[in-house]
């Protein structure tokens, strides 16, 4: 049976797509079948194929079975501001179910391992009453956390924890992403710290790399937990 997650992160900026990258990739060497989804996305460029965004490109790269663009980003918004407000300058309306559908669609393709990537952080707006969590919910998969190393972290992270658990979804895992060209001040103390509060597993402490797949970035994963889960 297909293992899938939603993955969210931190804030944003946090690496969730370096991360959703360098997890695919794992997994397709480990003999997986991959497929990486963005369903919304906002920053899109102006392509002679039309609204292409560089998160869901990276997606469409790392993911062994390839689908269409429009499948793994069904939803190209131009301006890189929150997606509701793109969509409402655009005149279009985000929904959970419509998004939960494009997902769901998609996700009968034949793959053994898949991510569906969130914008931002775990609270972002679709439309007046809608999260871009609710996509998470109503699909009832996993989630795996990205933590972005960085002053300010431990609280972002516990507050999505949170939310989670009042959510009543799984956290599969967690990642520590270092964003930062420079270490964090007192990394491994930070560390410690959330691995205390957090039960789920770390999934790794992914180093600053150049690409997901670079041989630093590989090394530092455990993907056993999620098919454990």
């Amino acid at each position: 049976m297909a293992k899938t997650f939603f993955v969210t992160g931190t804030d944003t900026e946090v690496g969730k797509t370096f991360v959703s990258a360098a997890l695919l990739h794992a997994a397709a060497a480990m003999g997986k079948r991959t497929l990486g989804l963005k369903p919304v996305a906002s920053g899109c460029e102006q392509t002679p194929e039309g609204l292409r965004n560089e998160d869901a490109l990276a997606l469409q790269q790392y993911a062994t079975v390839k689908l269409p663009y429009a499948q793994v980003n069904p939803v190209a918004l131009e301006p890189a501001i929150a997606p509701h407000i793109a969509a409402q300058q655009a005149g279009r309306t985000l929904s959970a179910p419509r998004l939960v559908g494009l997902c769901r669609g998609a996700l009968m393709t034949p793959h053994d391992f898949s991510l569906v990537e969130g914008a931002g952080g775990w609270l972002t707006p679709l439309n007046p009453r809608e999260y871009l969590s609710d996509l998470a919910a109503m699909l009832d998969i996993p989630v795996i956390l990205v933590v972005g190393m960085r002053l300010g972290c431990i609280n972002h992270a516990l507050l999505t924890v949170e939310a989670l658990r009042g959510r009543r979804l799984k956290l599969a895992g967690w990642v520590a992403n270092q964003v930062s060209e420079e270490t964090m001040p007192q990394l491994s103390d930070n560390l410690e710290t959330l691995s205390a509060r957090i039960s789920a597993p770390c999934l790794g402490v992914v180093p600053r790399a150049e690409a997901p797949d670079s041989p630093s970035v590989q090394t530092a994963l455990r993907l056993a937990p999620l098919f454990e889960v």
